[in-house]
């Protein structure tokens, strides 16, 4: 891209306000453009029946939304011991966790994947030492992790500690992306590309073929390219630094 990107960030206002500010250290252009926001989804009284039923040997935290939610709903020191294996998807998720107090592990590879390689995760270990396994996470998202311990010899339950409000995206919004001349749009989800896709027309040539669709997993970026989107690249981590490196790795090779 041989222009300055001027990127449209869809991450909650939180989240998305500490990217821009990152961006804006580094002199890219950003939008702030909220497309949806969290809610608590769970009570301290469920959590306290599912741990009492369940009593997991490991507790699996998908994201740092799922730590702070389930956090809110029923501090993690209550029902969180030091016998459990605690681990967390990302490094963002490992920093909420050791900022409650809470000691976890985090894979190299920061997704389902990752998790299912660490050593914990064979199935011998699983059927002797961590056959009750309780993954922390929104509403709805990828059942592979799930799916692949089960076949693996564990009971797997979810506790959904935030469901994900979609945000309306108005005509003005969107004439603001063109007035602003937005050439990037960062995904971090499925879901949330599909809600963009469904928001703009992306079978307009520009959005399809010229824009830039800055995913962060392989997953994400095969759905685009089924989407019809052309211009995709994979940054492999939500992680903001890894997502400043991409664009900025970018913008010197086309220097």
């Amino acid at each position: 891209m041989s222009k300055p990107f001027k990127v449209a960030i869809t991450r909650p206002q939180q989240q998305g306000l500490a990217l821009q500010d990152a961006l804006n250290e580094v002199g890219i252009s950003s939008l702030c453009q909220p497309l949806f926001t969290y809610r608590l989804n769970t009570t301290q009284l469920a959590i306290a029946e599912q741990v009492e039923k369940l009593q997991p040997s490991i507790v699996i935290f998908i994201s740092a939304a799922a730590v702070e939610y389930a956090n809110q709903a029923f501090s993690l020191s209550s029902w969180i011991n030091s016998k459990q294996l605690i681990v967390a998807v990302g490094k963002k998720t490992l920093t909420a966790l050791t900022t409650l107090g809470i000691q976890a592990i985090c894979p190299e590879l920061h997704n389902s994947e990752g998790i299912l390689a660490l050593p914990q995760f064979i199935p011998a270990q699983i059927k002797q030492n961590h056959k009750n396994i309780l993954i922390v996470r929104g509403d709805g998202g990828r059942e592979f992790l799930a799916e692949q311990l089960c076949i693996r010899g564990a009971d797997v339950e979810y506790l959904e500690s935030y469901r994900r409000e979609w945000l309306a995206l108005s005509s003005q919004d969107l004439d603001l992306w063109q007035q602003e001349n937005i050439n990037t749009i960062i995904i971090t989800s499925n879901d949330l590309l599909k809600r963009v896709v469904e928001l703009i027309d992306v079978t307009d040539n520009y959005w399809q073929n010229t824009c830039l669709w800055l995913v962060v997993s392989e997953r994400i970026a095969h759905t685009a390219k089924q989407l019809g989107l052309k211009n995709i690249v994979n940054a492999h981590s939500a992680n903001n630094q890894t997502i400043i490196s991409t664009l900025l790795n970018m913008e010197s090779k086309n220097d």
